[in-house]
């Protein structure tokens, strides 16, 4: 490879790490990074998992119990002969065969509701793991719209300090001229120096706003990132419609994970209360088998011991039988089993109850700040418009020496408050209005 060929190829590689290193991240992007690489999320999985296998066990359980043994048995002294079970002084050994097998036939339908009930099991691990999917959601779309807010607040800032050096820019030029005294330019470089803190600070804070979601993500070798700006101009600019908690209810009630995960723990505990009480019934079981054994002491007319196949199937036996199994007294546990299991069943029955009460409220807070911050935006957006015409006028007449620096530094302060304020409404607005969009059943986030 030539000097040119080697260059373009530096240059090329140069061009796309620059390229990637300025890529942005959409906020659908980073909720599908963090629900990729996220630690706690795979922990869940695991629980998930575990909880579908013992679904599968249940299943299997029904299948009949099949076990096969083998012993070889050397006796010394005094003993029984296994074959015609007198008893001698010498030394032989024994080799047994078994295969058993048996199949309950009735258990009280313990484990027809047992395999309901792991199911139940399974279905809530998996809507839990589902829920804190959306969780991981909510919490990185918060340090978006974070990072939106401190990138508008460092943007406010250096245009407060780009005012502030040209005001002293202009406050040196007049002192130059003899048109003010050099006591001004000590006013303006102090506010000069305040705008410039204020712009560190913001920036600070938008680097701690990015490193938040950078560990959200797990974003790994990186200590920066850039973002797409997500601010909805309809919402902000068109008039917020009416919404009602009761609907925005309804059909959250109907999908959220958390609800149905509680709604299935419940269902599972009373087909637990079942099996509880499957244990009070008598239990019926069919067992069948098949033996066979060699025996040193099997011998022939001649006294030869007889060959291993021949014993093997001489002496096989076989057997069936069914076996009934009636609970009298286990010192009242079995009923206690019953009570226990009742207990457990009111319990997730009021958790259930409890997170349907917290839904609620939840969505009730959240419409009744949506219209609050509805009129906030409103009212912030018009006293924001006052004071940038209110910061224009006191600039002009600062420049023709009409107003003090604190004056005018007064004027520039409620301007950047006012705009800081509104910024804080417009995003606040912004996150209320995509939460009650994921209440609604609206798809927020693309997560299966």
């Amino acid at each position: 490879m030539n000097f040119k060929s080697s260059l373009r190829l530096f240059l090329f590689l140069l061009i796309g790490a620059s390229t990637f290193a300025q890529e942005k991240w959409t906020l659908d992007e980073c909720v599908a990074y963090a629900l990729g690489h996220n630690l706690q999320l795979n922990d869940l999985r695991y629980s998930a998992d575990s909880s579908k296998e013992t679904y599968k066990q249940s299943i299997r359980n029904l299948l009949p119990g099949v076990e096969a043994s083998s012993s070889y048995t050397i006796n010394y002294g005094r003993s029984t002969d296994p074959f015609t079970n007198d008893v001698v002084t010498t030394d032989f050994f024994s080799n047994n065969y078994s295969l058993n097998s048996s199949i309950d036939l009735f258990q009280g339908f313990q484990k027809i509701n047992s395999i309901k009930a792991s199911k139940f099991l399974y279905k809530a691990a998996q809507n839990e793991t589902l829920h804190e999917k959306y969780l991981l959601a909510f919490r990185v779309m918060q340090a978006f719209y974070d990072i939106e807010f401190y990138k508008g607040l460092v943007a406010i800032s250096r245009e407060q300090l780009n005012v502030s050096q040209t005001n002293y820019d202009l406050v040196d030029k007049q002192i130059e001229l003899g048109l003010k005294a050099g006591a001004d330019l000590f006013e303006a470089e102090s506010l000069l120096l305040t705008d410039k803190l204020n712009v560190t600070q913001s920036e600070n804070q938008l680097m701690a706003a990015k490193l938040q979601l950078i560990q959200e993500m797990n974003l790994e070798n990186t200590s920066d990132i850039d973002i797409q700006t997500r601010i909805d101009s309809k919402l902000t600019e068109e008039a917020a419609p009416e919404i009602h908690s009761d609907s925005i209810y309804s059909t959250a009630r109907e999908f959220i994970p958390l609800i149905k995960a509680h709604e299935l723990r419940a269902r599972a505990a009373k087909k637990q209360v079942a099996i509880a009480r499957g244990r009070l019934y008598p239990s019926l079981s069919l067992f069948a088998g098949i033996g066979t054994g060699y025996f040193e002491t099997t011998r022939d007319s001649l006294a030869n011991t007889l060959p291993f196949r021949e014993q093997f199937r001489d002496n096989t036996s076989r057997y069936v039988g069914v076996n009934l199994n009636i609970p009298i007294s286990y010192g009242w546990s079995l009923r206690s089993r019953v009570k226990q299991a009742k207990i457990e069943r009111s319990r997730a029955e009021n958790n259930l109850k409890i997170q349907e009460q917290e839904l609620f409220q939840t969505i009730e807070q959240l419409v009744q700040a949506y219209n609050a911050l509805g009129v906030e935006y409103n009212q912030s957006t018009k006293k924001m418009e006052s004071q940038r015409m209110a910061f224009s006028i006191a600039q002009k007449r600062y420049e023709k020496g009409m107003i003090n620096a604190i004056e005018l530094f007064t004027a520039k302060n409620l301007f950047a408050s006012a705009q800081n304020e509104n910024l804080q409404v417009r995003l606040r607005l912004e996150i209320n209005k995509s939460t009650l969009d994921f209440y609604s059943g609206l798809p927020v986030f693309n997560i299966n």
